[in-house]
């Protein structure tokens, strides 16, 4: 898959991609990231990529012109078919189920954002879609960009050593994940449950998928809103609930 970014700051980005998942994809050539700078495509001498907005206020937004001509560079390099993506607070919330869909796209153009933003006419003229990672704010898009990058990585054939770990993790399956134990047994008088120690897939599969459930149910109820559960997960979640209420006038 190939990706390009257009960015002030591409070292940072350069010096995410030579280490973990995102490295090793690089070094296999499984993934191929190229950085363009705006700032290269300037023509004055302070290379100015930013000027107050129109009608007041704090701030500085990105100008069309280095922008425009960055996000143009970048998009030549990519195969047909690959989207303009820009990094936006106002963008569609990044989730795991997006990430699948964009692991299957040829490449893609991920623009990181600056001080205020872009000028809105780079927006309507040559970006395809926004996304945003969280809401909150950032100090610019590099970051957000990463996201995007590790997250899409992963999903790709070859990319993790265990093909099973993008499939077995949180959200894949709309839940959180399980909780996870190696060695040793006993750590600090906290022991690892039996029924991990025992070896017996069918027992570990339905405990595992439990812990699933409860974990969601706690801490992410708006999942199982979302995305209702399977018979044998709400069967396990009552279970649970039984088990918390007993607990709790025992």
């Amino acid at each position: 898959m190939k990706i390009e970014v257009v960015t002030l700051f591409p070292e940072l980005i350069r010096g995410a991609l030579a280490h973990g998942v995102l490295g090793r994809a690089v070094e296999r050539g499984l993934v191929q990231v190229g950085c363009e700078d705006p700032r290269s495509h300037t023509r004055d001498v302070h290379r100015t990529v930013d000027d107050r907005p129109y009608g007041g206020g704090p701030g500085m937004v990105l100008k069309p012109e280095p922008l425009s001509a960055a996000i143009e560079t970048a998009h030549r390099r990519l195969p047909a078919g690959a989207p303009r993506i820009y990094l936006s607070a106002q963008g569609v919330p990044f989730t795991q189920a997006l990430a699948k869909e964009f692991a299957t796209l040829p490449g893609m153009l991920l623009v990181a954002g600056r001080y205020e933003g872009l000028d809105e006419r780079v927006i309507e003229s040559r970006i395809d879609r926004e996304v945003s990672i969280g809401d909150y704010v950032l100090s610019g898009g590099e970051f957000p960009a990463l996201v995007v990058l590790d997250a899409v990585a992963r999903l790709l054939p070859g990319v993790l050593g265990d093909e099973r770990s993008s499939v077995e993790e949180s959200f894949d399956s709309g839940l959180l994940d399980w909780p996870h134990y190696t060695r040793p047994v006993d750590f600090e008088g906290r022991k690892v449950p039996d029924v991990l120690q025992g070896g017996h897939h069918a027992d570990i599969q339905r405990w595992r998928l439990k812990q699933a459930v409860a974990r969601t149910w706690l801490r992410r109820p708006d999942l199982i809103a979302r995305g209702g559960l399977s018979a044998d997960a709400t069967a396990l979640l009552d279970e649970f609930l039984a088990e918390r209420e007993g607990d709790e006038h025992g």
